[in-house]
């Protein structure tokens, strides 16, 4: 399993950044330029990565205030999760920290980890963004 992660505090309270992490609608505004029809619901997203693929994501499980788990709605590529952990650090701090587990073979590693990488990176810095 390839995991692939970065993190970022946030002068927001776990309750706020989480409220936001938990619906994926809210998604699309982390989501790089790369990244076009979008529809989603609180439950689900939808959307396509240029050059490459359709995919389609559901919130698997949210822990309050701790965890908001994404997995692939339909057949994806690969395996994947998409994890977003969350833990207060001082008065009105979050640390968040998006984590993406990936069953790739060695093939599929040349070529997906430096992408997932720079998605992971974008949507942390996003999010640090956003709730400035």
């Amino acid at each position: 399993m390839t995991v692939i992660q970065n993190q970022a505090i946030i002068d927001k309270s776990v309750g706020h950044v989480y409220g936001f992490l938990a619906d994926c609608n809210n998604h699309e505004q982390l989501m790089p330029d790369t990244i076009y029809n979008w529809s989603s619901t609180r439950d689900e997203a939808r959307f396509t990565v240029q050059n490459m693929a359709k995919l389609a994501l559901r919130i698997d499980r949210r822990i309050e205030n701790s965890e908001v788990r994404l997995i692939p709605l339909e057949k994806a590529p690969f395996d994947v999760i998409l994890r977003w952990e969350l833990s207060t650090q001082g008065d009105n701090q979050t640390v968040a920290r998006l984590i993406i587990e990936a069953d790739l073979n060695m093939m599929m590693k040349m070529v997906a980890v430096k992408p997932l990488q720079q998605l992971v990176d974008h949507q942390v810095d996003r999010l640090r963004l956003l709730m400035a």
